[in-house]
């Protein structure tokens, strides 16, 4: 399984590569902006301004965005610096296409699989996701949520369908983030409470259905219209982040 580091307890780990120390602050106070609405897709990451705010060397920014390119929330392009991504609406589709092959069928191998703990486990984590919608965090429901999918796909114990998941998770939060309508689109609505009935009853067909339509609602719940945002500086963006 891919080694995942947390660093900030109020995000749940989405990045597959080892990131510690001041990096991993930067990798998190970025995430957690562009989840927030305060990065938007298309924004430019200047190093020197991102390495403001945060007090730290250019090559410690530079490691945090390499990292944010690798999960496909930033990209990085020659001779022009980082940006936050900015997936198109097709992207967007295909995205979400890409989902719904392959979480339902995850959701089915992991139905007949788990134990008492695993869960434990996933009642907890719906517990902290409806907390922070409640709390009107949306950063971190975003996250929590992109996390529980996660999740299902490793109890699957399909280790290469799993890596899949990670990468199409990362790319969802970036678009939820981005043409969100609504805030059950971040799995507010009910569809994880009858995943949970599903895996307690072992009932792979209706764990596979569930997922399915779970995952048609999030995407009928995107507005998938390009549409004009507000400029916003680095340091008003991750200054929200870190104070």
């Amino acid at each position: 399984m891919d080694e995942i580091v947390r660093i900030n307890s109020d995000l749940p780990p989405l990045r597959r590569l080892p990131l510690a120390g001041r990096a991993g602050e930067v990798y998190d106070g970025i995430l957690k902006a562009v989840l927030d609405h305060r990065l938007m897709p298309g924004m430019k990451l200047s190093e020197d301004e991102v390495g403001a705010v945060f007090g730290v060397s250019r090559t410690v920014v530079r490691a945090a965005l390499q990292a944010l390119a690798f999960e496909g929330i930033a990209e990085i392009f020659p001779n022009r610096g980082a940006f936050v991504a900015k997936p198109s609406t097709e992207t967007a589709k295909q995205v979400f296409e890409a989902r719904a092959l392959i979480e339902p069928e995850l959701a089915a191998n992991a139905a007949g699989r788990l134990s008492p703990e695993d869960l434990e486990g996933l009642r907890q984590h719906i517990e902290r996701e409806h907390a922070a919608l409640h709390a009107e965090n949306q950063g971190e429901a975003i996250a929590l949520s992109g996390a529980f999918h996660i999740r299902i796909a490793e109890l699957s114990g399909q280790a290469v369908l799993t890596g899949f998941v990670r990468e199409l998770i990362s790319q969802s939060s970036l678009i939820v983030a981005l043409y969100w309508t609504r805030r059950e689109t971040t799995c507010e609505s009910d569809d994880h409470g009858a995943l949970m009935e599903a895996f307690s009853a072992g009932d792979s067909a209706l764990a596979r259905s569930v997922m399915r339509d779970h995952i048609e609602r999030l995407r009928d719940g995107l507005d998938l219209t390009d549409r004009e945002t507000r400029p916003v500086s680095i340091a008003e963006a991750l200054g929200r982040v870190m104070a």
